[in-house]
């Protein structure tokens, strides 16, 4: 956590050098302060943003970004730049707290194809339009994954992975997801295995979730219920 400002920042005011003059007014009893002294004071206190307001700050830079595709590498800079700013005000052990559970939508990811793989990608992202990317937490180790998407803007599908939880350390957990169910229309059907993710909760609060994958990838959750 950020700080205040050490005086050793500001240089010492002069102090009157010592004479053998008598001074011509006497001096009162009570105190009188240097307003130059106050002033130093108040300005070694440096402006360091709240939680609320670096929350905020995150969910306005990756609203309407399509979760990270639209932004500039500027904007994912100053993402990252800010969400390693509030990593600063992480509880201690966030795996066991219980604002964990729930239900989040994946508001940005810094690698697109990270939360949805193929459908995810340059050329997928042409056929499947995302509308939503879900990920349900319940107690005490259940997660569901779920992309609904539209195929060619028309027809409705939906990828859904449950998973198990685990926890491997105060921020790291593991999830062990089954095959994935791929629903599109009246078909429904399961493809390729079981697959893995490590994933470290680096802050969680009532309104948002961050999280970095074991390749560095950064991950933004908004919770929606």
């Amino acid at each position: 956590m950020a700080s205040a400002a050490s005086s050793a920042f500001l240089p010492a005011l002069p102090r009157p050098r010592a004479t053998s003059a008598k001074p011509l007014l006497r001096r009162t009893s009570s105190t009188v302060r240097s307003p130059l002294r106050v002033i130093s004071a108040t300005a070694a206190q440096p402006s360091v943003a709240a939680p609320a307001e670096l929350v905020e700050s995150v969910l306005s830079k990756v609203n309407g970004t399509d979760r990270g595709v639209l932004l500039s590498k500027e904007g994912h800079a100053d993402v990252d730049r800010l969400t390693t700013d509030l990593s600063k005000y992480c509880v201690e052990e966030p795996v066991k707290n219980p604002l964990i559970f729930g239900e989040w939508d994946v508001a940005y990811c810094s690698n697109p194809t990270s939360p949805g793989g193929g459908y995810r990608s340059a050329i997928g992202r042409l056929i499947f339009k995302t509308n939503e990317m879900i990920q349900i937490v319940e107690a005490p180790d259940v997660v569901k994954n779920t992309v609904s998407f539209s195929l060619f803007g028309s027809l409705a599908g939906q990828v859904s992975l449950n998973g198990k939880l685990k926890v491997l350390s105060e921020r790291w957990i593991q999830v062990v997801f089954e095959a994935p169910e791929l629903k599109i229309g009246s078909f429904d059907f399961r493809y390729g295995g079981q697959s893995e993710v490590k994933l470290e909760i680096t802050y969680v609060d009532e309104k948002i979730r961050l999280g970095r994958g074991s390749r560095g990838s950064l991950f933004v959750f908004r919770r929606i219920g």
